[in-house]
């Protein structure tokens, strides 16, 4: 059976997809000591050509986390990858949420859609979430959007798009997200609890009616953001002192 190459392979959900595979190969910018890893680089086209021998199905994981740069390196793996089946992953309401990120998204998608490929949205990560809730708790007023959102784990996903790797190309798939629907706010009291913190939050206003209509919600996983905080414990940290 031919190895199926993960770009994006040594970051977070590239590292569980990469898991979830029997035999995986994993794109890489930085030498390796892994026989698993091939050197190559998305940015310039370096090394594609080598990665890819011997692959027959390729899942895109990589982002530059700039709408622009995405489309960029589908657009360079597109190029490489022939006839080889795609199997990319995206974001819930990318085509309906007017923000600069998800629109390149959704141009990368169209670039993706060249070739033999299947496309699954997901929601966004517990790791995600968390991660940016952990960066407000720094402030004293606790800024949170007042929005609903349906928080996946990355484990879900990945097995996912490891099963949907070892199909055949199928277009663009239902979206998956996470158990449960939540207030953001509901999900910054949660983290404060579990990490022992006390902050006073601040709802903002959020534009758009995508959000209001719950284009960025998605069902399908089994892992809630709660007993995801359960599995990664983070020290409890005092209440926030105004400097003297």
């Amino acid at each position: 059976m031919a190895p199926i190459l993960v770009t994006g392979g040594t970051g977070t959900l590239g590292r569980a997809v990469t898991s979830a595979l029997a035999d995986p190969r994993v794109l890489s910018r930085r030498p390796s000591t892994d026989p698993r890893h091939v050197r190559g680089d998305l940015a310039t086209g370096a090394g594609l050509a080598e990665a890819l021998d011997g692959v027959d199905t390729v899942v895109h994981c990589a982002t530059t986390m700039r709408g622009r740069g995405d489309v960029a390196i589908a657009e360079r793996l597109v190029a490489a990858s022939g006839d080889r089946h795609l199997v990319f992953v995206s974001i819930v309401g990318v085509d309906r949420v007017r923000l600069p990120y998800y629109r390149g998204k959704l141009a990368a998608e169209e670039v993706v859609a060249r070739r033999p490929h299947t496309i699954l949205r997901a929601t966004q990560f517990h790791d995600l979430i968390r991660t940016v809730l952990a960066g407000a708790a720094t402030l004293p007023v606790m800024p949170v959007p007042a929005i609903r959102v349906q928080p996946v784990d990355v484990r879900d996903v990945a097995a996912r798009l490891a099963e949907l790797a070892t199909g055949s190309p199928r277009g663009r798939v239902p979206d998956l997200g996470g158990p449960a629907v939540r207030p953001v706010p509901d999900l910054a009291a949660e983290y404060l609890a579990v990490t022992g913190r006390r902050r006073p939050l601040l709802r903002i206003p959020v534009p758009g009616k995508a959000f209001r209509d719950g284009a960025n919600l998605a069902g399908g996983g089994t892992i809630t953001f709660g007993e995801y905080l359960g599995e990664h414990p983070a020290p409890r940290a005092v209440s926030y002192r105004r400097p003297r």
